[in-house]
């Protein structure tokens, strides 16, 4: 074996042309086929029979003098290599010639010529062979190179675009990908406008959704302070949500229903639902405190996702009492994932129900983003289902106004279900009880700070002149006198029964419920101060 053949085949085997480990995972291969075409001899010293004209040449090498022996081989190795690789015969076939021995052998009979000449061909084939691997190898590298770039390529184009608008989602080495939403209020305060999608709007209701925002976020800010100080048993803050909550929630109708989630409490806002009502539930002292009838506003659902399958029933009703009323039924993007939502949707779409799925994309399903749960932008699963979506700048309070305004309007002709992904940002954590900081980088919460809904509008307000330093300091105090109200509310409120959790689980009771009541009950006992008698006696 010569130092070119050995390079040959290494370089064959690393190409995937040839060598031993190739030809066995691929028998129809090229080198497998020079192989046998060459005459290879089989494992009982007999030469493997051909169809190719090379196994004509092998039986007349076989019948051959000793001296015709000798040259035999390069004959069959010329044929070997013109059929192993096209055009490099004549060049491959006089080297092979040269190597060939150039002594006759001894005279022998024509079964041990027949045999010699077999062994000798598939020595000289496999030089051959090697050898015009060896000069075909650096083409056919480039050609496979190219076919697999080519394929790559075809792959990344055919594989869907990951949601979101930040390069967590657009995969390693790619450029990150800007969402096409809505927008008609900039990061910076410039109004834009949007062929579809537009409102006009006075000063003053440009004030009050100024004022709705602020004060949704005091009273946010406010339940977040009281939580940390054991006044409440959780919170799930809004917190750069108040925009996709106040846009959506201004654009409908008093006869319009709502079902919201945990963290609805700028829509509750909208709907003249007493923040304190909110402050109650999570305190445990009630399940609510409000009648959703009277404000069509629902009670908050704290199991993800079912509240969808329940508007969707409940707009299902709308339409066979001949309303012209909609329904509107607020989610997440982590509840995007739940089965109760694709049925709703089905549902809704199958009875054309007057039903307005806002999903509200904070980017994170508590530490899941949102790329893990989707791999397409969360609006382009209505498409699926048979109605449109549309995504909105979450941040842009004007944009959510006009989109939900014009989502439940079409919903009250008789048009059917519409989505709406909101993509905004969750600025704090998902509830008082986790941490954001474990899963994900300040720099990601820089950059929305830099869209945030109230900074925007206000922007808008004092660059169009539309409000002034008197209007923005009423608010301020106004914002205030909120905070005032809501720690004095929580205050007075009672303390929930500790023990009501085992009431009413079994309708007559149990024995392992009646143990576990006792085991707590004497845990709790155990913070109670004793009483130490002489304590401040004459002192």
């Amino acid at each position: 074996m010569t130092v070119e053949s050995t390079a040959a085949r290494s370089t064959a085997r690393r190409s995937g042309t040839g060598g031993k480990g190739a030809t066995q995972a691929a028998p129809g291969g090229d080198a497998a086929n020079g192989r046998a075409e060459a005459g290879e001899a089989t494992a009982t010293g007999e030469p493997r029979k051909s169809r190719k004209p090379a196994a004509k040449a092998s039986n007349a090498s076989a019948k051959a003098s000793a001296k015709a022996s000798a040259k035999a081989p390069a004959k069959k190795a010329a044929g070997s290599a013109a059929k192993t690789s096209s055009g490099s015969t004549p060049k491959t076939a006089s080297k092979t010639s040269s190597k060939a021995p150039s002594k006759p052998a001894p005279k022998a009979s024509s079964k041990t010529a027949s045999n010699a000449a077999a062994k000798n061909g598939s020595k000289a084939a496999s030089r051959s062979t090697a050898s015009s691997t060896a000069k075909n190898g650096s083409k056919a590298p480039a050609k496979r190179s190219t076919k697999a770039q080519a394929t790559s390529s075809r792959t990344a184009a055919a594989r869907p675009a990951r949601s979101g608008g930040s390069a967590r989602g657009t995969g390693i080495g790619a450029a990150p990908v800007e969402p096409e939403l809505v927008q008609l209020l900039t990061p910076e305060g410039e109004r834009v406008t949007h062929s579809e999608y537009d409102v006009d709007l006075s000063a003053e209701e440009l004030q009050g959704l100024y004022r709705d925002m602020v004060l949704t976020r005091r009273f946010d800010a406010e339940a977040t302070a009281l939580q940390r100080q054991g006044e409440l048993g959780l919170w799930a803050s809004l917190l750069g949500q108040e925009a996709a909550q106040i846009g959506s929630g201004r654009a409908l109708r008093p006869d319009d229903y709502v079902f919201p989630t945990y963290r609805e409490h700028g829509v509750a806002w909208c709907r003249d639902v007493d923040p304190t009502m909110l402050l109650g539930m999570f305190r445990g002292v009630n399940n609510g405190g409000w009648d959703p009838n009277s404000n069509n506003f629902h009670l908050y659902t704290i199991v993800i996702g079912s509240q969808v399958l329940h508007a969707a029933g409940y707009a299902m009703g709308v339409a066979k009492d001949g309303a012209d009323s909609a329904v509107v039924a607020y989610f997440g993007d982590g509840a995007s994932s739940q089965g109760d939502v694709a049925e709703a949707f089905t549902f809704a779409a199958v009875y054309n129900a007057p039903v307005v799925f806002f999903c509200q994309n904070n980017q994170w399903a508590i530490s899941e983003p949102t790329e893990r749960q989707s791999r397409v932008p969360i609006y382009q699963r209505a498409q699926g289902f048979g109605f449109p979506g549309v995504r909105v700048d979450g941040n842009d309070v004007l944009a959510c106004l006009a989109v939900t305004k014009a989502a439940v309007e079409r919903a009250r002709r008789g048009e059917g279900p519409m989505l709406i992904e909101a993509f905004t940002y969750r600025m704090g954590a998902h509830t008082t009880s986790d941490d954001p900081t474990r899963y994900r980088a300040d720099d990601e919460r820089a950059a929305w700070e830099a869209k945030d809904p109230i900074q925007r509008l206000r922007g808008y307000l004092e660059r169009e002149e539309l409000a002034d330093s008197a209007f923005f300091a009423s608010i301020d105090e106004e914002s205030e006198e909120m905070g005032r109200h809501v720690r004095d509310a929580i205050r007075t409120m009672p303390d929930p029964d500790t023990m009501a959790m085992f009431e009413n689980v079994y309708a007559d009771g149990h024995a392992l419920v009646d143990e576990e009541r006792a085991q707590f009950a004497a845990y709790q006992a155990s913070f109670e101060p004793e009483s130490v008698s002489g304590v401040g006696e004459g002192k």
